[in-house]
This record gives structure tokens, C-alpha cells and sequence, in this order.
């Protein structure tokens, strides 16, 4: 038994590791105002899509749940549930009720949407983010926060996992709809197609050259295929797979007009967002609120480096 309880530790220790609790009010606080652009900006058919029943096709969540369907009073209601409970989780109310309601409406929210046609997977980490974070409870101190707590790091690793899942499912997606042939997707014109159904951006240079697109899709699945790397990665290493991830997302947004903003944000639960604090402070230190002082127990408790 003694001889397994260093490996058991381990795998406790990576899956939740001792993180800054500051870390976690930051991301909380950019999510909230990114849920809010997002109903905006970005998912924002629901309340008219509501208006067309004969369309709508539940996913198989909204029918394990018995979710009614869509009208007009219900996707209004969510609309203004997400808007004030976004508007308290920002405020810092009642972190874990807000945070859970704002979860649940966010994910009826966007589970309608997806009713009306394509699924898109690039919600995935933001959805998995919006309820694993309230599970972190209030933070003294918010983003000024010097307490470091395992639970916060079980939530960023859960939001972490849930970016690179992003990718690495999309692979198994491609593959599994072309009978597991893993040859099949990068091998296909599908990035012509997509060229071509979209006649806007950088992508439009490139229809004459299918054979460069074609080396494109087969570089995107191996790197899709090999992001999980990404959950073990640390400190230089990590900075630059990130922004290959990011230059990745710009690059698609430019040839096809394909963003992924809601995995681009949820980005932020591999950055190190508790040294914007002393950053702030060290040029603001009239706006900055008093900090608590932790607990001796705790400050003994070194948090875990990115």
C-alpha cells in the first residue's frame, strides 16, 4: 500500500494541483463578461429561433432532461437570467449560486440554439468552465486574493482539459465519420469545399493550390491529434503551444471567417492571471482594495508554478 501512495499522490497532485485562488476570480470575471458578448454577439438565435417550433430537433441532453421546448417566454427569461446573474458574478454575489445558475441558463441558452442545427464544439470549454468554477466558492480578497487552494487548481485543470478536448475530439470526430479511416478527412477536398462555400478572406488565394490545402489538413489533424500533449507542458513550453493555438485560430478566422472565441478565452486557465494583481498594484496602488492576510497553515502551502 505504501509503496503505491507516491503515484496515487501524483495523479491527485496533477489533477488538482495547489493553485493561487486569485487565479480563479480573474478567469470567473473575463468568463462572466465573455458570456455576455456571447449572447450578443455570437449565440444570440435562441429568442428568434423560438419562433419557429417545426424546426426545432432537441439534443439528446434537452431529451434526457425533458427541457420543454423553446418559446418566446422561456428563451426571454434565460436571456435575462444570464444577464443579471452575469452582471452579479462580476459583482462577486453569492459566487457558487450565481455561478451555477448562470451555468445552467448558459448551457439551456446555447443547447437550443444547437437544436436548430449545427452543434458547435468550440462552446465545449466555456460550458465546462461556467460550471466547475463556482465550485471554488468565494475567494477573500477576489483577484487579490494570497489564498492558494487545490480546488481551484481541480477547476482550472477541468476547464484545461476541456480546451484540449476541443481539439482532440474534433480528430476523433473527423475519423469516426469516415468509418476511422484516419486518411480519409486530411486526404479529402473538404477544405476546398470550405474555401469555396465561403468566397471571403485569405482562403480565396489559395483555390488554385489544393495540394497546399491538403497539406494543411493533414498538418490541423496531427496537431489536433497531439494537443493533449498540451495538459503537461510547463513554462516556455507552454507559452509557445498557446500561441500556436492562438495564431492557429487567427490564421482559420482569416481564411475561412471561422473564430473560436469561446475556446480563445478559456485559453486563460493555463495563464498565470494572479500577477496581474501585483502588476495593477505596482501602478495603481491608490485603487487597490486591502488584501486579507491567510491563515499561517496556509501560507506554508506553496502553490504550484505554471
Amino acid at each position: 500500500m505504501s509503496a503505491r501512495s507516491p503515484r496515487r499522490g501524483s495523479v491527485v497532485g496533477w489533477f488538482a494541483p495547489v493553485v493561487p485562488e486569485a487565479r480563479v476570480a480573474v478567469l470567473r470575471s473575463v468568463l462572466y463578461a465573455f458570456v455576455l458578448l456571447d449572447v450578443h454577439l455570437i449565440i444570440r438565435s435562441p429568442i428568434p429561433l423560438s419562433r419557429h417550433p417545426e424546426l426545432y430537433r432537441p439534443l439528446d441532453l434537452a431529451v434526457l432532461l425533458h427541457l420543454p421546448p423553446p418559446s418566446l417566454p422561456l428563451t426571454w427569461t434565460l436571456y435575462v437570467v444570464l444577464v443579471l446573474g452575469c452582471l452579479a458574478g462580476l459583482a462577486g454575489r453569492a459566487p457558487r449560486l450565481v455561478g451555477w445558475v448562470v451555468a445552467a441558463a448558459f448551457t439551456w441558452w446555447v443547447g437550443i440554439a444547437f437544436s436548430y442545427g449545427k452543434v458547435d464544439h468550440d462552446h465545449l470549454a466555456l460550458v465546462v468552465a461556467l460550471w466547475v468554477l463556482p465550485s471554488v466558492g468565494a475567494v477573500p480578497g477576489g483577484r487579490w486574493s494570497r489564498r492558494a487552494s487545490a480546488q481551484g487548481g481541480w477547476a482550472l485543470r477541468c476547464v484545461q482539459i476541456g480546451v484540449v478536448s476541443t481539439y482532440f475530439l474534433s480528430a476523433v470526430v473527423k475519423t469516426r465519420n469516415a468509418a476511422w479511416d484516419p486518411t480519409t478527412w486530411p486526404e479529402s477536398y473538404i477544405l476546398l469545399w470550405a474555401v469555396v462555400r465561403r468566397p471571403h478572406g485569405l482562403g480565396q488565394l489559395l483555390i488554385p493550390h489544393p495540394v497546399v490545402l491538403q497539406v494543411m489538413q493533414w498538418f490541423s489533424m496531427a496537431a489536433e491529434v497531439s494537443s493533449v500533449v498540451v495538459l503537461w507542458l510547463r513554462g516556455w513550453a507552454l507559452l509557445h503551444a498557446a500561441l500556436f493555438w492562438l495564431g492557429f485560430h487567427v490564421f482559420t478566422a482569416a481564411m475561412l471567417y471561422i473564430h473560436f472565441a469561446p475556446t480563445v478565452v478559456c485559453w486563460l486557465a493555463f495563464a498565470p492571471l494572479e500577477r496581474l494583481a501585483p502588476w495593477w498594484r505596482a501602478r495603481h496602488p491608490l485603487l487597490v482594495p486591502p488584501v486579507p492576510v491567510p491563515p499561517r497553515a496556509a501560507l506554508g502551502r506553496q502553490p504550484a508554478g505554471r
